[in-house]
């Protein structure tokens, strides 16, 4: 019997995220823990309240929420992947939450679906960067809000991922520059640096649009840290993707390589993932916003 191949998330989500090695799996999975955990306290949910979590994925955040929420309460999960929504609906069932959980198919920016002043709050973890229509989804999300409703957002900052010393995968490459070039240039055909939703914002276009779309009391965090990366399985690197549109490593170097050339550029990056050298770059941005209640949405 064959199995049906897994869309483009769902295959990201359970196997090239973490190129399906266990330890990182379990590393990925920790680091995102505090990530789930502060996403649904700056929602403020309450006992009753209906969450629509946007971009559910695999139902981290959706999950959590509704064990907040509690039986009185609804979650909505809203995905663009149906078998990441399948995945939560057969997970919520085992569970036994199903009461409570509602599955939508749809992109951040067209929520059509949802209604409008229905939910209590709205969670966003890493969508908008795949969103190109990101003015239109923060429209959407203050659509669905009831008045007073709360906004809570967690987003990669990209653009500050880049290294300015010419680094590839955080790896210092002299000697083999002309190398990393050809495989950094199979992701930016793919993932233009000036036009990709995952690079053409900022932190502040998120407070901008967030503004722009009608929420107040709109509040920023921006952590950003540059430190050594822990030592990875090159095995497991190769295997891996940085998001779900890309190519793994592996793949990009046999597309960009000669076998000769794929040998010389794994001998300068091998030791930096196994040893712990490589640099890690990285910025995230929490945001938070409420959708002004009735009487000041009156002008009273």
């Amino acid at each position: 019997m064959t199995v049906p191949e897994e869309d483009q998330w769902a295959a990201w989500f359970s196997r090239r995220r973490h190129g399906g090695d266990p330890e990182q799996l379990r590393r990925t999975l920790e680091y995102l823990a505090p990530i789930r955990d502060r996403v649904v306290r700056n929602a403020g949910l309450s006992v009753g309240d209906t969450v629509l979590d946007v971009g559910c994925g695999d139902g981290l955040i959706a999950f959590a929420a509704a064990q907040v929420v509690g039986p009185s309460g609804l979650v909505i999960f809203s995905d663009v992947s149906a078998d990441l929504l399948a995945r939560c609906h057969e997970l919520a069932a085992e569970l036994e939450l199903t009461d409570r959980c509602r599955f939508v198919q749809a992109p951040a920016s067209e929520l059509g679906e949802v209604a409008g002043m229905s939910v209590d709050a709205v969670t966003v973890r890493s969508v908008l960067i795949y969103e190109p229509a990101k003015a239109d989804s923060f429209a959407e999300f203050f659509r669905v809000l009831r008045p007073g409703g709360r906004l809570s957002i967690f987003e990669p900052i990209n653009r500050f991922a880049a290294s300015p010393d010419g680094r590839f995968v955080g790896c210092n490459v002299d000697g083999v520059t002309d190398l990393a070039a050809k495989v950094r240039a199979v992701y930016e055909a793919i993932q233009p640096r000036d036009t990709d939703p995952m690079l053409d914002f900022d932190e502040r276009d998120l407070l901008r649009q967030a503004e722009q779309a009608g929420f107040d009391d709109i509040h920023l965090r921006l952590d950003a840290d540059i430190r050594k990366h822990v030592s990875a399985s090159w095995e497991a690197a190769l295997r891996s993707a940085g998001n779900p549109r890309i190519p793994t490593l592996g793949e990009a170097m046999h597309q960009a390589l000669s076998p000769d050339e794929v040998a010389r550029l794994s001998a300068r990056l091998r030791p930096q993932f196994e040893g712990g050298t490589r640099q890690d770059r990285m910025a995230v941005a929490y945001v938070t916003a409420k959708k002004p209640d009735q009487s000041r949405v009156n002008g009273s």
